[in-house]
């Protein structure tokens, strides 16, 4: 059973609380560069259990009398199409995305910024795409110098061209589709307009991670750095904060590395600068909501041997290198772990051992390992799903929840009408089949019953599985790894 180390209700407190001072501070306007994920933040809900992953939405649903979204995107990363990884979308669509969510939560979107635009065609049409759709949108422009020639930047020939942002909110968010999206600009660009307008405004971020005040080589801060192993973030201590406080906190060096510009164009901007370290420039209250720190240590030590499986596939792939391994294999060995520690790991290879053919494991909640082997009709990721919700619903294991007289004509529709050369169900497949007897079989239908506890169970597969069962686990909310082998020698992989 998954114990619960973080306490979600009080974080949703504080956190508003502190962001409400925040306001207060600076006179009654924020910009909040909002960084990380708003939505489904499972990251976060794998290392720290019991914070959902919706948490931050609804913290700022909280807050949606007084706030105003401002979602920034990159120019380029128009013109180039980025795409989003976790969600294989192009960062333009995800702001169509991201508008529509927000306003599911009842919040208010107020405008989006096109950063460092220099006239690319697609971000032209982009913006009158979403002028069409009623949104209000600016631009921001691509500054010599930046970030180090800080007189041109802070003057009308720098943050002076780009468009000021009309708001009409005490508390202005500033997100955007991923990382490089200019969020930070674009806060510093409004702080300098509402300046020069006698508006008092001002400055603050909101990250989760790493947690400024647990220590510096805590699990929950590795399994950040584990996280980011493709960024080459890397955790540290706040130099600026113990010194002007002799109190050691910890952030990123990223964050560390820019503050002595930042700190400048505050001074420039305000006349004076409000903080004295990265650490004051954060309002994240996450820290403060650790219930169980054995539970929390646990939980992201297993994130990391998750995550060093999950870049080996990438490896494997051809999506990474062998640099971000090394890394995590250094993170392992810092939180004294190794994949051993995973246990189904080996329960999944010692089957894949013995039956010679592809096996998978899972752990369910109450610590029991099942496992599921490759057969003519089912693949080891589906024969394992079956067996873990017969553990779960105490039926017998002879017991047969879906019949071969059932498999069979989807394995004839598979091979003889829709090409498909592999015969054995997908997990998807399997699923469907199952609900369809569940409304004839008392077995089957308890079996569908279990499908909800199946959420934050771990699973290895010997193999990497295909995406059509990866999407599978992710849905249901299973923990997977893989082993970085495909199960054939083919050139192509679907």
């Amino acid at each position: 059973m998954v114990k619960i180390g973080f306490d979600n209700d009080k974080y949703l407190k504080l956190q508003s609380e502190k962001i409400r001072e925040r306001i207060n501070t600076f006179g009654g306007k924020l910009y909040l560069e909002f960084g990380g994920k708003l939505f489904d933040d499972y990251h976060a809900s794998r290392v720290l259990p019991g914070f959902k992953p919706d948490s931050k939405i609804n913290m700022l649903a909280n807050l949606k009398d007084q706030a105003e979204i401002v979602i920034a995107i990159n120019s380029a990363d128009i013109e180039k199409n980025k795409v989003r990884g976790d969600l294989g979308i192009t960062y333009d669509l995800d702001v169509l995305r991201l508008i529509d969510a927000f306003r599911g939560y009842g919040l208010y979107v107020g405008s989006v910024v096109l950063t460092r635009f220099a006239g690319q065609p697609s971000a032209i049409a982009y913006q009158k795409k979403l002028e069409s759709l009623g949104m209000k949108v600016y631009r921001h422009y691509p500054i010599p110098g930046y970030p180090s020639n800080i007189p041109f930047i802070v003057s009308d020939d720098g943050y002076g061209k780009n468009e000021y942002i009309e708001t009409t909110r005490s508390l202005i968010v500033v997100t955007a589709p991923g990382p490089g999206s200019g969020k930070m600009a674009t806060c510093l660009s409004q702080l300098y307009h509402e300046y020069k307008r006698d508006i008092p405004a001002g400055y603050a971020k909101f990250e989760t991670f790493p947690i400024w005040n647990i220590p510096l080589k805590h699990p929950v801060n590795l399994a950040y750095e584990a996280a980011t192993a493709d960024l080459n973030d890397v955790n540290m201590i706040d130099p600026f904060h113990l010194e002007a406080y002799g109190e050691t906190t910890i952030n990123y060096n990223r964050d560390v590395e820019i503050f002595p510009v930042l700190n400048a164009m505050f001074e420039k901007i305000m006349g004076c600068s409000p903080y004295k370290s990265p650490t004051d420039m954060g309002v994240n209250m996450a820290g403060h909501c650790i219930i169980d720190d054995d539970a929390t240590k646990y939980a992201s030590c297993q994130e990391i041997i998750r995550r060093y499986y999950n870049t080996m596939v990438e490896v494997r792939r051809g999506n990474a290198d062998n640099e971000q391994v090394i890394k995590l294999e250094l993170l392992m060995k810092q939180a004294g772990i190794s994949v051993s520690d995973r246990h189904v790991i080996t329960a999944a290879n010692v089957k894949a051992e013995a039956t010679g053919e592809p096996a998978a494991a899972m752990e369910l909640p109450d610590g029991s390992i099942v496992t599921g082997k490759t057969s003519e009709l089912l693949g080891a990721s589906s024969a394992m799903l079956l067996n873990a919700l017969k553990a779960l619903a105490n039926i017998d294991d002879s017991v047969e929840l879906i019949s071969p007289q059932a498999i069979e004509p989807i394995q004839s529709l598979k091979i003889n009408h829709l090409g498909n050369r592999n015969p054995r169900l997908h997990t998807d497949e399997v699923l469907i089949a199952l609900s369809i007897c569940a409304s004839t079989d008392k077995n089957a239908k308890l079996a569908m019953d279990q499908l909800e506890k199946l959420k934050g169970c771990d699973v290895h597969s010997s193999v990497i599985l295909s995406q059509v069962d990866m999407n599978v686990f992710r849905k249901l909310g299973v923990n997977l790894t893989c082993e970085p082998v495909y199960q054939n020698k083919a050139l192509y992989h679907r």
